[in-house]
């Protein structure tokens, strides 16, 4: 995948992550699209050493985007975790 198409992912896993987990967030638009692409990369090598699975096939793949959204949930609790202990 290219790298626009890793920030469509990023954007809409962080965005579909953050309707997963609702609340309060010191965070905006730009935070919840960092989380997302670095969630998808996370989310992607997890799957990797994990299962063993290339779970980042491609854009409209299922695993793909189980894989970024996981990831993205992962990074916004460990978000959220560490922005409440400022």
């Amino acid at each position: 995948m290219g790298i626009i198409a890793w920030i469509i992912l990023g954007l809409l896993a962080g965005i579909i992550a953050k309707m997963l987990m609702p609340g309060k967030d010191p965070g905006g638009f730009i935070v919840t699209t960092l989380i997302g692409i670095v969630g998808a990369v996370l989310g992607g090598w997890l799957g990797k050493v994990i299962f063993g699975v290339d779970s980042v096939d491609g854009f409209f793949e299922l695993s793909t985007w189980i894989a970024a959204i996981v990831g993205s949930l992962i990074l916004l609790a460990l978000y959220r975790l560490f922005a409440r202990r400022r």
